[in-house]
């Protein structure tokens, strides 16, 4: 392993974003290491230098190394990085918790809403490892895990309370082509990084129907109100919802083949059911599950949030993707911040 200008970062898990992230902080000096929960995948990784299963065909560094074993992964490692499905984060960290450093800096990766709860990432990772806020980060932009493990030029957010645990973690994570912006700000990161799956759904299923520019941008602009709308009813900054967690993300999200959720809302338009998607891919389009949650979000604080009600019914299948369009673009036209 090559010897590192920062410490230890211990990654969670090893599917395309969590692999890609982790060449972000090889790149940036970081020694790595990328916990995967099957054997094979940790093997590929470290005798092809490859994780065939989710970035095909990308080199990855000599720093980055892989593991199935939890303690061996976390031990000394003073940033965790937590890159896994949203609606599994609480059981995982429940069992990673115990091996985790007292003064580690965690950061999440994951953009979602937990079901029933309705907790943030942030607020999971609180409860379950009793971190306090300035142990808790949050990185968010557009984040396209392929072209960012490509090492094409990219910018995000690293969020956290604390602004100096902010800026440390932006000098551990700027690498040549990844640039980091700090921000306090984590509850408008994490809201922008949820919210824009969801729009990137209602945007693929205008795909899927065969609408071009205009029904996209529309959507992309309604979408981006009702984000805004919902996070400053929370108490976020709205200036957040602006910038590369809020449109950055949420333009990558909806304009790129690449993304899960967009292709997931095409195929809705296109007449598939979510049964019939969830069957076809092993991928995870967050915005499928965090639409209910978002939704319930909206309705306990009383913002009105037709975009992620109508996604949620199509999602659930009580309404087609053409239905959905003619409610979110036949509503009545109050003022454009409506």
């Amino acid at each position: 392993m090559s010897s590192s200008t920062h410490g230890k970062v211990a990654v969670f898990s090893a599917g395309s974003w969590g692999t890609a992230f982790s060449v972000v902080l090889a790149d940036a000096g970081n020694d790595v290491t990328l916990w995967a929960r099957r054997p094979e995948l940790a093997e590929g990784i470290n005798e092809r230098r490859e994780n065939a299963d989710y970035l095909p065909g990308i080199e990855l560094p000599p720093s980055v190394d892989a593991t199935t074993d939890v303690e061996k992964a976390l031990h000394g490692a003073d940033v965790v990085v937590l890159a896994t499905p949203s609606q599994s984060l609480r059981e995982n960290l429940t069992t990673w918790a115990p091996h985790i450093e007292d003064d580690a800096v965690l950061v999440s990766l994951m953009k979602g809403v937990e079901l029933g709860s309705l907790n943030r990432m942030s607020e999971v990772i609180h409860q379950v490892t009793g971190a306090g806020p300035e142990r808790i980060a949050v990185v968010s932009g557009p984040n396209l895990a392929k072209e960012i493990a490509r090492r094409e030029p990219a910018a995000s957010v690293v969020a956290c309370e604390d602004e100096s645990v902010a800026k440390r973690l932006q000098e551990r994570c700027h690498s040549p082509a990844f640039r980091p912006y700090t921000s306090v700000d984590v509850l408008g990161c994490e809201l922008g990084g949820a919210y824009k799956n969801v729009v990137g759904l209602a945007v693929g299923m205008a795909v899927g129907l065969g609408f071009g520019d205009n029904t996209t941008a529309s959507i992309i602009t309604r979408g981006l109100a009702e984000t805004a709308r919902l996070a400053m009813k929370l108490g976020a900054n709205p200036l957040t919802l602006m910038g590369l967690a809020g449109l950055g993300d949420l333009v990558a999200t909806c304009s790129s083949p690449l993304s899960r959720n967009r292709s997931f809302g095409e195929k809705l338009g296109q007449g598939m059911t979510t049964e019939e998607i969830y069957a076809s891919t092993s991928q995870v389009a967050e915005g499928a599950k965090s639409c209910s949650s978002l939704r319930a979000l909206a309705e306990q604080v009383g913002c009105d949030a037709p975009v992620a009600r109508y996604v949620d019914e199509v999602v659930a299948g009580n309404m087609t993707a053409q239905e959905m369009m003619d409610a979110v673009l036949a509503r009545d036209t109050k003022a454009e911040t409506d």
